[in-house]
């Protein structure tokens, strides 16, 4: 099975002459931050930012720039960016896409932390109908669902609520479905290293829905299976037997 790149597709702004600036790969634009004993702190590259597990703000500059864009756009549409109901609308919509792809700045690693565990447990561990949210890189529209995800231990388990916080690490980028379902699965097997995992995702978009073909009963479901999950079948209709029941 070929694998995905688990680091997406970035986005960027651009210059005014339609050229990328150039920005070292230390800094992003918008920035983790450790937690500290209150709970708030800098990063170490001084930009600023908000606990772990909230709001990851840009940069200043980043969020001026992004807001300026966004006024633009507005202009472009035919809006007066000035007028009473639209004067503020850039800098919150700067503020709402550092926290829609707040995952540029997550890791596995980071949202399981220390919930491994060793255990002896072979059995299917099984979450289903973890919510999800993303947005479309191809419109920058929403679409949302909910992902089930299974996994057979090889002596260590995760704690259950790290398996929704993977899911939020790849949803909170520009995405495909295709890619993020198997970038969950490769996290698991890269965090566990387990005998199987399986991942599957039903979800509805908005690029389908309220633009073009606007077809709003229609829903994306995307599988992604490894290890036993893929070669075993009797483990392969177990997990999507219990992802599509309607308990």
């Amino acid at each position: 099975m070929a694998r995905a790149n688990r680091d997406g597709r970035r986005g960027g702004t651009r210059t005014t002459d339609g050229q990328a600036p150039a920005r070292p790969a230390s800094q992003p634009p918008h920035a983790s931050v450790a937690q500290t004993g209150n709970g708030a702190g800098a990063s170490s590259d001084g930009l600023q930012g908000a606990r772990v597990g909230h709001l990851n703000q840009l940069r200043p500059e980043a969020e001026e720039e992004f807001a300026e864009l966004v006024r633009r756009q507005l202009a472009l549409i035919g809006e007066d960016p000035d007028r009473e109901g639209l004067v503020r609308t850039p800098g919150r919509v700067a503020r709402s896409f550092a926290w829609l792809t707040r995952g540029y700045t997550e890791t596995p690693q980071s949202a399981v932390g220390e919930g491994v565990f060793a255990e002896a447990h072979d059995h299917m561990v099984m979450v289903r109908d973890i919510e999800l949210y993303s947005l479309c890189e191809h419109h920058l529209l929403p679409f949302f669902g909910k992902a089930h995800i299974a996994y057979i231990p090889n002596g260590k388990i995760v704690g259950l609520s790290k398996l929704p916080r993977l899911v939020e690490v790849f949803a909170r980028r520009l995405q495909v479905q295709e890619r993020l379902t198997a970038q969950i699965a490769e996290a698991v097997e890269e965090v566990l290293a387990p005998r199987g995992v399986g991942v599957v995702i039903e979800a509805m978009h908005l690029c389908m829905m309220m633009r073009g073909v606007e077809k709003q009963n229609s829903k994306t479901i995307t599988s992604a299976l490894l290890g036993s999950f893929r070669d075993d079948a009797k483990t392969r209709d177990e997990f999507l037997r219990l992802a599509h029941a309607r308990l």
